[in-house]
C-alpha cells in the first residue's frame, strides 16, 4: 500500500467514524490489530486506542454464553443438591472481595436477560447488589414487562434510594415501573395500618400480589448489614431477632435457618409485600456475591424463595461443603 492510498484510507475512516470501523473489523471480521492498522493506514497503537474507546462508549458487548456457567460441575452440583432449576457460577478464585462482587453482579445481569420474558411481573428487592445489576444490565426492551418495588423506601448507605433499584432496572429493560410511595417502616403499627388503607397505596400493594418472578439478594443478620445501616432495623431490633434465631434478611424481613420469617413487632410497622407471598413463585433469582451470605443463602433456598442462583465458585464450594 503506497503512502497516498494509506492517507486516503485514514481520511475516509476518520470521516465515517473510525472507532466503529475498527471495532467492526476486529470483532466481526476477526482481523488482528496489525492487519487493521495496515489496511487503514494507521498505527497499531491507534487501533488499540479505538478499541478501548469502543468498549468505554458501550459500542461493543462481550459476554460468554450462559452454558459456560450453568453446565459445569459446581453449577450442576448446586442444582442437584438444592433442587434448583438452574445455577450460574462465576470463577472468582484469586480475586479481591470487590472484584468477585463485580464479576458476580455482571454475570447476574447477563443471565437475567435469559430468564425474563414478555408479560412477566418482576418483583425487585433493594440493596447494592440489585442496584449495581440494574446499572450494568444491557439495555434491551422486553415487551409488556413490569418491574415492581417490593419494599417501601428507606435511606441507604450506598448513595441511592430504595426505589432506584426498580426504576433503573425498568428503564434499562423498557419496562413499566411500579414503585411504592411510602416508607419501608413507620414508627407505629397503627400508623402503618392506616397508610396501607390509603387508596393510592392500597392499589400499589394489590399490584404486588401479581408478581410472578423475584430478583433479590439476601442480607446478613449482623451489625454491618444493610438492614441496620439503612435504619430499617435498629441495633436492638437486630439483637432481638438474632436471639430468636435470625440468620439472614429477605426483603427487609428477618428469617431463620429454614427461611421462615420471624414474627416480631417490626412486621406490623412495615410497608411492602408479605414475605410468604414470595415463596413458590414461578421464578426466584437469588444473587449471592460473598461468603458472608452463605448461611442466609442456604436459608433462602430452604424457605422456597429460590429457583435460580447466581454466585461465585468460592460461595458455591462453601454451600456444597456445609449443607
Amino acid at each position: 500500500m503506497n503512502g497516498m492510498t494509506r492517507r486516503r484510507n485514514l481520511a475516509q475512516v476518520s470521516g465515517e467514524n473510525a472507532v466503529i470501523q475498527v471495532a467492526w473489523m476486529y470483532y466481526q471480521d476477526g482481523r488482528n490489530q496489525q492487519d487493521i492498522a495496515e489496511a487503514l493506514g494507521i498505527s497499531r497503537a491507534t487501533v488499540v486506542n479505538y478499541l478501548q474507546e469502543a468498549r468505554e462508549k458501550g459500542l461493543i458487548r462481550i459476554t460468554l454464553a450462559a452454558p459456560a456457567f450453568t453446565t459445569h460441575r459446581l453449577a450442576l452440583e448446586l442444582s442437584d443438591r438444592f433442587g434448583l432449576r438452574g445455577a450460574y457460577v462465576i470463577p472468582d478464585e484469586g480475586t479481591t472481595t470487590e472484584e468477585a462482587f463485580q464479576r458476580i453482579v455482571r454475570g447476574a445481569a447477563n443471565w437475567l436477560l435469559d430468564l425474563i420474558a414478555p408479560g412477566d411481573r418482576l418483583g425487585v428487592a433493594w440493596g447494592r447488589t440489585v442496584y449495581e445489576l440494574a446499572e450494568i444490565v444491557e439495555a434491551r426492551p422486553v415487551d409488556d414487562l413490569t418491574v415492581l418495588q417490593l419494599v417501601g423506601s428507606m435511606a441507604t448507605p450506598y448513595g441511592f434510594t430504595a426505589e432506584a433499584c426498580s426504576t433503573r432496572l425498568a428503564q434499562r429493560l423498557g419496562a413499566r415501573c411500579l414503585n411504592l410511595h411510602a416508607p419501608a417502616i413507620l414508627s407505629r403499627a397503627a400508623l402503618a395500618a392506616e397508610l396501607r388503607e390509603e387508596p393510592i397505596l392500597r392499589t400499589q400493594l394489590d399490584q404486588l400480589e401479581t408478581v410472578n418472578k423475584l430478583l433479590f439478594s439476601v442480607g446478613t443478620a449482623t451489625a454491618d448489614s444493610h438492614i441496620v445501616l439503612s435504619g430499617l432495623a435498629t441495633r436492638e431490633d437486630l439483637d432481638w431477632n438474632v436471639a430468636q434465631g435470625a440468620v439472614g434478611v429477605i426483603c427487609g424481613r428477618f428469617v431463620d435457618k429454614d427461611g421462615q420469617q420471624l414474627p416480631g413487632p417490626m412486621e406490623e410497622r412495615m410497608i411492602g409485600i408479605p414475605l410468604p407471598r414470595l415463596v413458590g413463585l414461578e421464578m426466584g433469582i437469588l444473587v449471592t456475591p460473598g461468603l458472608d451470605k452463605v448461611e442466609a443463602t442456604r436459608a433462602a433456598i430452604r424457605g422456597g424463595y429460590v429457583t435460580h442462583l447466581v454466585t461465585g465458585s468460592t460461595v458455591a464450594e462453601a454451600l456444597l461443603a456445609t449443607d
